[in-house]
């Protein structure tokens, strides 16, 4: 029997990050809100109202037929909290966070944006390091996808090399650098928050 959970996401490119990682059995739809992530980045921040209209946007997801809502944008992930609904509610980055927390050791979660950098350490807690990989971001807005994923790749190495046991990519659109990396394999979001999921 299939499983059907609905993802939110914030840029419309996760869409295709979280088909490739989807397990079988499970079907993916998709709803994309890019306008709550601008204007955090914007405002600095997820703020009260942002976070509302985002568990509205999540609660909204939350069909018949939906088993579960996957809310994907790492800067948004704390406004989880005020949604309600009958069926299962999961950050995405809450599970890489388990996820990293299972494997043990010293973990370093990559940030591209700095708006995620507070919620990620919240979330990962005091024993993770959170570090922002500078200019990715701007590289991922201007489109060079390649080239933000290189960055991103280029600081999951560094933080290897240094003595890390787990490297966490703290947002879904990094995903792509893990394929990337030479010194480990990095824990990603899409895969984790659908293994977590099943």
């Amino acid at each position: 029997m299939t499983r059907r959970i609905a993802c939110l996401h914030t840029a419309a490119s996760n869409i295709a990050l979280f088909d490739a990682a989807c397990p079988p059995g499970v079907a993916l739809t998709h709803a994309v809100r890019a306008d709550l992530l601008a204007e955090a980045e914007a405002l600095g921040g997820l703020t009260d109202a942002i976070a509302v209209r985002t568990a509205e946007a999540v609660e909204a997801l939350a069909a018949p037929g939906i088993e579960a809502v996957l809310l994907t944008c790492s800067t948004l992930g704390p406004a989880l909290a005020q949604a309600r609904a009958a069926i299962p509610l999961l950050r995405a980055d809450a599970a890489l966070a388990e996820a990293a927390r299972r494997g043990g050791g010293r973990v370093v979660a990559l940030c591209a944006v700095e708006t995620t950098l507070a919620p990620t350490a919240a979330l990962f807690g005091a024993a993770c390091e959170t570090r922002l990989v500078p200019g990715a971001w701007a590289a991922f807005r201007a489109g060079d996808a390649a080239g933000y994923a290189r960055m991103v790749a280029a600081a999951a190495d560094a933080a290897f090399a240094e003595g890390a046991d787990c490297v966490a990519l703290a947002q879904a659109s990094m995903a792509p650098a893990a394929a990337l990396c030479r010194r480990g394999p990095p824990l990603t979001s899409p895969a984790a928050s659908l293994a977590a999921l099943v």
